[in-house]
């Protein structure tokens, strides 16, 4: 006599499978890379440069982080904490100071006929340089921009920057730019 072999019942197993799949999406974390936004100038050649185009020294803020994350500004040593300030003056030249950069006019809408600074921050890092304290340091130059931003758009329109319509932010942008120029990160100073 031959024996039959009992079947396993496999009704339930697709459901044990969906309800795995649940509880391993619900509980799985997924970590979301953020970055810093950041627009590249087009490419030019250097032979295509014309002396209008080449940045005067008063016009560059600098600003570099060594190895030890000691953050060295316009040549002096400088505190985190007092960055950020220092960045808005130089991107705003509130009294036209000589040392600070240059402005141009340039109609823009809304404003009218605005003096729009030729300010650029450039930053440079160590390659030993700490990332939180590089990130600190980003956060603070991008910061004062967009203080400058929201304190125009107060002035200008009663309400801060994220409250302004498309256009109303394009022209606060196009008075204070974000410009922030970041080299290559190479072994600047330390041991």
């Amino acid at each position: 006599m031959s024996r039959k072999t009992p079947e396993v019942p496999a009704a339930s197993l697709a459901d044990i499978a969906f309800m795995l799949l649940i509880f391993f999406l619900v509980t799985t974390t997924m970590d979301v890379d953020s970055g810093l936004e950041r627009r590249l100038p087009q490419w030019v050649p250097p032979e295509q440069i014309d002396e209008d185009q080449q940045i005067k020294e008063r016009n560059v803020f600098v600003v570099l982080v060594n190895r030890n994350n000691d953050l060295l500004v316009e040549g002096e040593y400088a505190n985190i904490g007092n960055l950020r300030e220092m960045a808005k003056e130089f991107m705003a030249n509130p009294y036209n100071d000589e040392t600070l950069p240059e402005k141009e006019p340039k109609e823009v809408a809304y404003f009218g006929e605005m003096m729009i600074t030729k300010g650029v921050i450039s930053l440079r890092n160590d390659m030993d340089t700490q990332y939180g304290t590089y990130i600190a340091v980003q956060n603070e130059l991008v910061a004062a921009i967009n203080e400058l931003r929201n304190e125009l758009s107060r002035q200008q329109f009663g309400k801060s920057y994220n409250e302004l319509d498309m256009d109303q932010q394009n022209a606060v942008r196009e008075v204070y730019p974000s410009r922030i120029s970041e080299a290559e990160p190479k072994k600047v100073g330390g041991k």
